[in-house]
C-alpha cells in the first residue's frame, strides 16, 4: 500500500485553533492588530474575510461581520449589505488567485445545522471539478496542497492589486 508522508502537517494539527485564552474569535481575531497571523484577508467597513483555521478545501474563507450577532436578522439592513459584498468580494479574490471551477457558499445557523462557533458567518469555499477524492472517502481525512500562511500570502497579494486603482471595479476597505 502507498504511503503519504505529508511531515509539514503536524505543525498544522498540533497548533492551537486559535490564541490562548480566545473564547470569541470572530470578535477578537479583527482586535488583534496583524491580520497576516490572524488570516484576515480583508477588511470591509463593517465585516471582513479571514481563512477557515479547518478549510474544506484551500482557500476556504470565511465573511464575518465585525459585530457580534449569530443571524442575519440580528444584522442592520447596512451590515448586511456589507456582509454580502463582502461575500462576493471574496468570490473575486479566490477567482483572480486559485481559479476554481465553482463555489459552495452558504451560513450554518445553530449547532443542529453544522454551527460551531456562534458568530454569524458565511461559508466560501472553492470547488474543482473532481475534487473529491478518496482520501475523505475512505480516510476520513482531508489533504490540504497548500499552508494556512502560504494561502493567505496569495491571497492578500491579489486583494493588494484588486484594490490598486487601475481595478476601479474593486471596492476599498
Amino acid at each position: 500500500m502507498p504511503q503519504l508522508h505529508p511531515y509539514w502537517r503536524m505543525e498544522y494539527i498540533e497548533a492551537p485553533s486559535y490564541p490562548a485564552g480566545m473564547e470569541r474569535p470572530f470578535t477578537q481575531l479583527p482586535a488583534l492588530g496583524d491580520d497576516e497571523a490572524a488570516f484576515i484577508v480583508h477588511r470591509a467597513r463593517l465585516s471582513y474575510l479571514i481563512l477557515n483555521r479547518y478549510p474544506y478545501n484551500p482557500g476556504h474563507l470565511l465573511a464575518v461581520p465585525f459585530r457580534d450577532v449569530s443571524d442575519l436578522e440580528q444584522l442592520s439592513p447596512e451590515e448586511r449589505a456589507d456582509l454580502i459584498e463582502e461575500i462576493t468580494f471574496g468570490k473575486r479574490v479566490l477567482t483572480a488567485a486559485i481559479k476554481p471551477d465553482g463555489f459552495n457558499v452558504g451560513f450554518n445557523f445553530g449547532s443542529a445545522a453544522g454551527g460551531s462557533i456562534a458568530h454569524l458567518h458565511a461559508h466560501i469555499v472553492p470547488r474543482w471539478n473532481g475534487d473529491t477524492n478518496f482520501m475523505p472517502v475512505l480516510g476520513g481525512v482531508r489533504t490540504l496542497p497548500q499552508s494556512l500562511a502560504a494561502t493567505w500570502t496569495r491571497l492578500a497579494a491579489v486583494v493588494r492589486e484588486m484594490q490598486q486603482p487601475s481595478g476601479a471595479a474593486v471596492r476599498s476597505a
